[in-house]
């Protein structure tokens, strides 16, 4: 792997694709193994759990349904503040066995806020199931039950995450260069 360019940021090497792949693969198990008897709806979140989720879907050797849903609170490299719920969902959660699929959780904003909308639907149980967790980011009080690497509070593209909407075609995950923060 090489350094990257998005936008105006150099991007250099985090997670191999096949980390990744043998990672997904562990978390595809363990779900499986969990939910053997209950036909999980996972619900993933777009847009940048896309490539995670069908990745991590194509692995589960249970009955289970997906569904995608769009919030968000990402403007660039900073959260928004805001969460805003841009596509809803189509399930009816009642008495469902629910596993929502994100690409990370830094702050966890985006979940602590949108976890009560998804309560009030009376599903059985909610799990999430993130790709990358930055606990050092994370300021809400969350239960992570699958998380595929945990990792440093740095920025990174690649497998879903963007920078600005460039970045997510690439089969692996790459970093914010240190001498990039001076970029413009």
């Amino acid at each position: 792997m090489q350094r990257i360019r998005v936008h105006d940021k150099t991007f250099v090497p985090f997670l191999t694709a096949d980390q990744i792949k043998e990672r997904v693969a562990e978390m595809a198990m363990q779900i499986s193994h969990d939910y053997r008897d209950k036909k999980p709806l996972l619900l993933a979140v777009l847009n940048g759990s896309f490539m995670f989720a069908a990745d991590l879907f194509r692995l589960l050797t249970i009955d289970a349904e997906i569904s995608f849903i769009k919030i968000a609170s990402y403007q660039g490299m900073r959260s928004s503040g805001k969460v805003v719920t841009a596509i809803g969902m189509e399930h009816d959660l009642n008495g469902r066995a629910v596993i929502l699929v994100e690409d990370i959780v830094d702050t966890g904003k985006t979940l602590h806020h949108f976890i009560p909308t998804l309560q009030q639907q009376h599903p059985a149980s909610i799990a999430v199931a993130t790709f990358l967790h930055k606990p050092e980011a994370t300021l809400y009080p969350l239960s992570l039950q699958y998380v595929g690497f945990q990792i440093p509070n740095r920025f990174v593209v690649g497998y879903g995450l963007d920078y600005d909407g460039l970045g997510r075609n690439y089969y692996q995950v790459y970093q914010l260069a240190p001498d990039s923060l001076n970029e413009s």
